[in-house]
């Protein structure tokens, strides 16, 4: 690992130490803050803590008017689109915060849709009645999921590799990973100037090409589905979410996301990120 500078955390007040592998791309927080309740707390899913776009609130009041409903559908749409589908598919929301995807999946039919989570968001997801695994209970589920969705979770992790090998051992041959999280590479020399790095809580940090090693190394198949179904969705919700709005609006529906959605991912490139697929025995990766 080499220096890559380092970022003011404006939550923590102070500044911290960023740096990369030369090798993979892999680049992190070298000195993190790991004391989690502290970060994620009441404030932090309430849009008042290090990451000033959460919010949960509405999320949790309003799901039939929250801007993140957009994201949900093209997730939906994304991995419709990259496995099959059917009403009773086994799929796993791994770090699924207060729940609303899993409650968007099951009201569209989606019923074996369950999600995983810790911490604060328990006692949300217990008093919405949204379906979930705890921390403890999620071993005895190895080897039955088709899909398992991770939304904006590696860059929270301290060991994305940990990670990564615990969603592989929840899966079925032929069970697919989609998930999302930033590209590193077009900030590669400027990683203290990307505003996707709030070093309180986004503390790891990938290329394609480190996240495609990531995979291989944790037991998936890499594969890289590019730009297509669901990503104008995901990337309309990034966008409001950005700007603030956190409840949909007639002006919102009317903005031209397809083409927006086109010019976002060749800056940001997010759909450049790979997908893992578990090969069936017999299969070859490809």
């Amino acid at each position: 690992m080499v220096p890559a500078g380092s970022r003011h955390g404006d939550f923590a007040g102070r500044s911290f130490t960023l740096a990369r592998c030369l090798n993979c791309g892999f680049a992190g927080v070298v000195d993190p803050w790991l004391d989690y309740g502290a970060i994620y707390n009441d404030d932090y899913y309430e849009g008042r803590g290090a990451d000033p776009h959460i919010d949960y609130a509405t999320a949790l009041t309003n799901p039939t008017s929250a801007t993140q409903r957009y994201e949900w559908r093209g997730i939906l749409t994304r991995v419709a689109s990259l496995t099959s589908l059917d009403q009773k598919t086994p799929w796993l929301d791994y770090g699924c915060g207060v729940g609303g995807l899993v409650r968007y999946l099951r009201a569209q039919g989606y019923g074996a849709v369950i999600g995983f989570e810790q911490g604060w968001s328990e006692k949300r997801l217990q008093d919405q009645g949204i379906p979930y695994l705890r921390d403890e209970e999620l071993d005895a589920r190895r080897g039955q999921f088709d899909v398992i969705t991770a939304i904006e979770v590696l860059e929270h992790a301290i060991d994305p590799l940990a990670e990564l090998r615990r969603m592989r051992t929840l899966l079925r041959p032929g069970g697919v990973l989609f998930l999302t999280t930033g590209n590193a590479r077009p900030y590669r020399n400027k990683l203290s100037r990307w505003r996707y790095v709030m070093p309180e809580v986004h503390i790891s940090f990938f290329e394609p090409r480190t996240l495609a090693l990531a995979l291989e190394i944790t037991g998936f198949d890499p594969r890289y589905p590019g730009f297509g179904p669901g990503w104008t969705d995901m990337y309309r919700a990034k966008a409001l979410r950005t700007v603030g709005r956190h409840t949909s609006s007639s002006l919102e529906r009317v903005v031209p996301w397809v083409l927006l959605a086109r010019a976002f991912d060749a800056k940001l490139q997010l759909a450049g990120q790979p997908i893992g697929v578990v090969v069936r025995s017999g299969e070859s990766a490809t």
